[in-house]
């Protein structure tokens, strides 16, 4: 296993060891993700691993390409898991496969990290992140068109204020690297915590 898979390995294991903290309650509580609850999250995370490549194309034709409607349409497979199928099914499948094992296991680590932040922010469960996570989820995010990351971005020069990472060119945009990693994945909540002249320009494209 190359190294940015065992880390997307370590993310998992960290996300579904806090899931199983959490209260019953919580799995219908809202997150991040608009109009998903924290077990439409986990859902969505867990079954991208089962998705055959063939799978996704179909998915992709259903949903006339949007992702957002092909996320949906996995969500509502199979809405009545309980929390105890899900985070049994994250615990058997740790290590990224099929769709998340591109990239090295990239498009694993980002999105277990974001889903992860997605569930925590709202439920008031702040952790610190590991930083040699964060450093590679940053760097792949600017280049993951589904996220739409690299257009927020571009034009700015990203600066993490937390870790030794920066990237990019043209008026600054400051703050944790956990901030910054949700601010440019859409994720407005996170604004407040950014600074530099480069920070309203980003919250002017939260919405493309």
């Amino acid at each position: 296993m190359n190294s940015v898979a065992r880390l997307a390995r370590d993310e998992r294991a960290d996300f579904a060891a806090f899931l199983r903290t959490l209260s019953p309650r919580h799995w219908d509580a809202p997150t991040l993700c608009s109009e998903w609850t924290v077990r439409e999250v986990v859902a969505h995370v867990v079954d991208y691993d089962a998705q055959r490549f063939r799978d996704l194309a179909v998915q992709a034709v259903r949903g006339g390409l949007r992702l957002n409607r092909m996320n949906a349409l996995g969500v509502a497979r199979k809405p009545d898991r309980t929390p105890e199928e899900l985070i049994a099914r994250f615990e058997q499948h740790l290590e990224p496969r099929g769709l998340t094992s591109a990239f090295g296991g990239r498009v694993a680590l980002l999105d277990g990290l974001l889903h992860h932040q997605d569930i925590r922010r709202p439920l008031g469960f702040p952790r610190e992140v590991p930083p040699e996570r964060l450093r590679h989820a940053l760097a792949f995010a600017r280049y993951a068109p589904p996220i739409k990351a690299g257009k927020r971005a571009r034009g700015l020069r990203l600066v993490a204020t937390d870790l030794d990472w920066s990237a990019g060119s043209g008026p600054e945009v400051r703050g944790p690297g956990e901030a910054l990693l949700l601010s440019i994945a859409g994720r407005d909540v996170a604004l407040e915590e950014l600074s530099g002249p480069g920070a309203v320009i980003l919250a002017s494209r939260m919405d493309g």
